[in-house]
């Protein structure tokens, strides 16, 4: 009986991984995350949108233009290869949200958390639930993320300017592979947003969708 139930879990698993095993067949949709704890996960409405049109267009993608909403702790964050999360304030993961998102992650989901200014301290607390023995690390401007269809020499652009700290690019690395990368005092998904929300200039706005498209030109064809 023990024998029968492990057998089924597995089955369960592979089913529940296919569509992140199979992302690469046709079109996909990828998603915000939406999470607990009192945090404003639904700041820059457009911006996913707007990245999606910008990369299907110039980076021959085939993502469908409009986005999900996902919760951690669900089943059918397992349907979407990329998701998005954001916001200012605090955020809070159950175990059983944990444990999923780290299942997610290590079946080849990718998770881009965007600081949106305040988020940090949380962001950092929560993911060690996720991933206890793993600590964020900064990338290196060589690493490919920031060298795939635009080149990116020094690493993230600047988009919003809050503190006077450089924009910086964190990642989580699992057995070697980036499965979670963070953008800190960056604020791209404030770049990706309606000209009339934050109206960046033109070349502002270009650099964060650029940066966005690199993203996602890294995890869907992994790019190195």
């Amino acid at each position: 009986m023990k024998f029968l139930i492990k057998t089924l879990n597995i089955i369960v698993f592979l089913l529940l991984i296919f569509p992140l095993l199979s992302k690469s067949q046709g079109s996909f949709q990828i998603a915000l995350l939406k999470y607990n704890g009192g945090g404003d996960w639904y700041a820059n409405p457009t911006s996913l949108t707007n990245l999606i049109a910008f990369s299907n267009k110039n980076n021959n993608t085939s993502i469908k233009p409009n986005y999900a909403t996902v919760e951690p702790g669900s089943n059918e964050i397992f349907n979407y290869p990329f998701v998005h999360m954001t916001g200012h304030g605090n955020v809070n993961f159950t175990a059983k949200e944990a444990s999923n998102m780290r299942n997610y992650l290590l079946a080849g989901g990718f998770l881009h958390i965007d600081d949106n200014y305040g988020l940090d301290k949380f962001i950092r607390r929560e993911m060690k639930k996720v991933f206890p023995e793993l600590e964020f690390v900064e990338l290196p401007f060589s690493h490919p993320i920031y060298h795939q269809k635009y080149p990116f020499p020094n690493g993230l652009p600047k988009i919003h300017e809050h503190d006077g700290k450089p924009a910086q690019g964190f990642g989580l690395f699992y057995e070697g592979k980036l499965i979670c990368f963070y953008s800190y005092e960056c604020d791209l998904g404030d770049g990706w947003e309606d000209y009339a929300v934050h109206k960046d200039s033109e070349a502002t706005r270009l650099k964060a969708f650029q940066m966005g498209s690199n993203l996602l030109q890294y995890v869907f064809t992994g790019s190195e």
